[in-house]
């Protein structure tokens, strides 16, 4: 029996995908199965047979029903616009949920139409990084992109050494990116973009289904929800790592998790990843990649605006000048919320500057900071012996005190602020040991990142110097 839905070749021209089954990989074993989010999806009983669970999350089985694609988008990477596509993805189909459809595609599964020079496959350990990095996104409270399993496969895969193989089985709102936007406006026929519109605003956005202009208003939505991703990586130190259109999902998850990581010193200029030399896509510069990214999108919007390209594009700019003011409100308010400042006034705004240049300047571990800021410790005790710090905390104290009580402000900043994350050293450690056969780590760090905020968790701490030279890969 079909289990799987197919909305997507269905109902959308075929220029937007190629027909594309999974290759198959021989001999593979389950190496990680997330049985809780099979329930959450109303899928556990049709994998509850391991052998058919391996076959069908392998891709080599096909799932009764089942008619996967490879889907095609474009993007600009770093800037550049190109042509892509699914290179090692195929889509299997879509999960019918109370909550709406869920895609259920498997990364590193093959050689595509899409796939250029490449040899359409994963590494074991990046898929396992994505596995732990989105699950522990997901912990945090911030949309993303979940992990359903990763299959550990026989052949070698060729980077910048030979390693195992792995696929993972991505669960997604959608895959629909600006990306796919763009492909549909500069590849595509006459009647793509239409149609792709109006399957993403009944897909994600069906509110807006009679809006007089439903462009504009999917315009407003997508920034609306990127404005909120993107504060949410600021709040617990996230680096996404390759922010390209490809990579900007219009459902406002996280999605693609390549050289993303962890901040651990605070400083706004952070890169880990190896391919961003020029710190495009650093963590302080996330919101001003997310504001053009929005502004490519809209550009790939322009004929369903207004038939005149000039006032199409005034329609468009009037939406995305909001995004500046919007997201600086936003991100003072969040701010101020991991502060403990219950009831916030503009003053708020220099104290939280001032307090984050002098992070910045001593290089403070920002999880711990604000962990340690609220129950006390010996991280603040050291920086109270500073006078700028002390002068700092003393401000901070009234702060927080306005209008509030201590029990109050402590609730805030226990919610906002985790005590655990993804520390870089940490994921390089169980990585290693899961490539060389050994789970146990992995499945203990997947653990203590499942409850974040669990205050009974001890600081982390890092190796003195270990951000200093480490870098993270796209692994594609």
């Amino acid at each position: 029996m079909a289990w799987l839905k197919h909305t997507y070749a269905t109902q959308l021209p075929q220029n937007l995908y190629s027909v594309q089954a999974p290759v198959p990989v021989g001999n593979s074993q389950m190496a990680l199965y997330n049985e809780a989010l099979a329930g959450e999806l109303g899928i556990a009983g049709h994998l509850k047979e391991a052998e058919k669970a391996l076959a069908y999350l392998s891709g080599n089985e096909t799932i009764p029903g089942s008619q996967p694609i490879a889907q095609a988008y474009a993007g600009h990477q770093f800037g550049h616009f190109t042509r892509l596509g699914d290179g090692r993805a195929v889509l299997l189909g879509e999960i019918e949920t109370p909550n709406g459809l869920y895609d259920l595609q498997l990364k590193g599964s093959g050689q595509t139409p899409y796939s250029r020079r490449g040899d359409g496959r994963a590494t074991f350990y990046s898929m396992l990084r994505e596995y732990l990095i989105s699950e522990a996104l997901h912990a945090l409270h911030i949309p993303t992109t979940r992990s359903l399993a990763v299959v550990k496969t026989a052949g070698p895969v060729y980077r910048e050494q030979i390693q195992e193989g792995g696929i993972l089985t991505r669960v997604a709102a959608s895959h629909i990116r600006v990306g796919t936007f763009e492909y549909a406006r500069f590849f595509g026929e006459a009647d793509d973009l239409e149609a792709l519109l109006k399957y993403t605003i009944q897909r994600h956005y069906p509110d807006l289904t009679d809006h007089a202009s439903p462009a504009l208003a999917l315009l407003e939505r997508v920034m609306q929800k990127q404005k909120d991703l993107i504060i949410n990586w600021l709040r617990v130190g996230f680096i996404h790592g390759v922010m390209n259109t490809d990579n900007m999902a219009i459902s406002g998850e996280t999605i693609d998790y390549g050289p993303c990581a962890f901040m651990n010193a605070y400083h706004p200029r952070t890169v880990f990843s190896s391919i961003d030399t020029q710190g495009r896509y650093a963590f302080a510069n996330q919101p001003n990649i997310a504001y053009w990214n929005l502004s490519v999108f809209a550009n790939a919007l322009l004929p369903l605006i207004d038939e005149e390209e000039e006032a199409a594009g005034a329609k468009t700019q009037e939406v995305l000048d909001q995004f500046p003011e919007a997201f600086s409100k936003a991100y003072f308010e969040m701010m101020g919320h991991k502060l403990g400042i219950v009831n916030q006034e503009e003053e708020d705004r220099d104290l939280i500057n001032s307090g984050l240049k002098l992070l910045a300047k001593w290089r403070v571990d920002y999880t711990n900071f604000f962990t340690e800021l609220r129950r006390g410790g010996a991280l603040i005790d050291g920086l109270r012996q500073e006078d700028a710090f002390e002068s700092w905390y003393s401000k901070w104290e009234k702060a927080r005190s306005r209008g509030a009580t201590l029990a109050e402000s402590e609730a805030l900043m226990a919610q906002m602020n985790p005590v655990a994350i993804p520390r870089n050293h940490l994921v390089e450690e169980v990585l290693q040991s899961a490539v060389s056969g050994d789970m146990h780590p992995f499945h203990s760090l997947l653990q203590e990142l499942s409850s974040p905020y669990d205050d009974a968790l001890p600081l982390q701490a890092v190796p003195a110097g270990f951000d200093a030279s480490y870098q993270t890969f796209c692994g594609t």
